[in-house]
């Protein structure tokens, strides 16, 4: 943890799971469990039948306030920021002035006047932070801020029993109440393709919490689950990992980093008309004019591929893999790739070469839930 500058307020909780605690966005952060009782098919299953409990805490949770915090989001981000109330969320993209994309994140109004963005691993809040200087918007990382992942069908059933209304908040809202006697905000919100919450809570009642959904969610089938469980659950439900499905982990030959977001399938995080924001006019003019196409692929067989394995047609490579997973559930292999454009098509043939090597056919995404009726779904 060479790289850790922040403090997980749950790490002893973590370590005793069997955890080591390796670094990601600077925080110490359970990639998986040796001690937990269960394997990550088992925490796989749990979230899509059931309910997890994660700690996505690494996340960088940043408040922005004042009277110019929205044109900043405006500026900044891809979304219109003005049909935002409090109360309300939504999922953005960022552009560098080249109209490649640099992060990803959520954003909530919490006021008038206040904003809290939810940063990924991407350079945006680095951007917004350099925007916002000689502007009259004050920046707090606040990084006593816990993020706890509550996701699964079962999960609104279990807050129900704590939390008065839970079951009217609505997809991307978010709540102020109390869970165990601690102060939380409460979003309906989360990285699984699933119908979720994060809860928001202070550090010091991170343990309280963490322990209190364990302990009296065991009848819910609640169990922990790690980090390395949002891979297989983000494969099925089309959910990307900036930098690992990008160009900057997989590198072009002749260009530098920098995907579109025509081409990564996130194009639709551009709100209706709006056509002024950091990197639009470069984003326009490169629509029709993509490299690669992010698309999934469905494989034979019971085996997982691995990141890096290549996809080969007609005598040549024309993709790469960048996550993969193998479903109990559904007795499938599928993965999310970088495919050149014209094999970017539902059916096509391809070869996986790498860790193993099977036949496979290109696929859309997401293979789970492609009307989002479980993330969405009311009451």
């Amino acid at each position: 943890m060479a790289n850790s500058w922040r403090i997980a307020a749950l790490a002893d909780k973590h370590r005793a799971l069997g955890s080591n605690l390796e670094d990601w966005n600077g925080m110490p952060t359970a990639w998986t469990y040796s001690n937990s009782g269960y394997t990550l098919a088992d925490e796989h299953e749990a979230i899509r039948t059931k309910a997890g409990l994660m700690d996505v805490s690494g996340l960088k949770k940043v408040h922005y306030v004042g009277p110019h915090a929205e044109s900043l989001l405006e500026w900044a981000t891809t979304r219109d920021i003005s049909k935002l109330y409090p109360g309300k969320a939504v999922y953005a993209t960022m552009l560098n002035d080249g109209g490649k994309f640099i992060d990803d994140c959520v954003i909530y109004r919490t006021g008038p006047n206040a904003f809290m963005v939810v940063h990924g691993t991407g350079r945006g809040y680095e951007q917004l932070t350099q925007a916002a200087l000689g502007k009259n918007v004050a920046v707090l990382f606040d990084d006593d801020l816990h993020d706890l992942s509550l996701q699964g069908p079962a999960a609104v059933d279990f807050l129900a029993e704590h939390i008065p209304g839970i079951r009217d908040l609505a997809y991307f809202h978010h709540t102020h109440a109390r869970l165990f006697g601690c102060p939380i905000t409460i979003s309906r919100t989360g990285y699984t393709g699933e119908r979720g919450y994060e809860i928001f809570c202070k550090a010091a009642d991170a343990a309280t919490i963490w322990d209190g959904i364990l302990e009296q969610g065991k009848d819910f089938g609640i169990i922990p689950c790690s980090f390395t469980a949002l891979d297989w659950l983000r494969t099925e439900s089309y959910l990307l990992f900036y930098p690992f499905d990008n160009s900057e982990f997989y590198p072009f030959e002749n260009e530098p980093a920098g995907d579109t977001l025509w081409e990564l399938g996130l194009d639709f995080t551009v709100s209706k008309d709006k056509t002024e924001f950091c990197g639009a006019f470069e984003h326009f003019r490169l629509q029709g004019k993509e490299r690669f196409k992010i698309f999934g692929v469905l494989l034979d067989g019971k085996e997982a591929a691995a990141e890096g394995d290549e996809l080969w047609a007609d005598g040549k490579k024309v993709g790469v893999i960048t996550c993969a997973m193998y479903s109990r559930l559904t007795d499938r292999s599928m993965a999310i790739a970088r495919l050149e454009v014209p094999y970017a098509e539902q059916g096509t043939p391809l070869q996986v070469k790498g860790s193993i090597e099977v036949s496979a056919i290109s696929h859309t995404l997401p293979f789970d839930d492609p009307e989002k009726k479980k993330r969405t779904a009311k009451g």
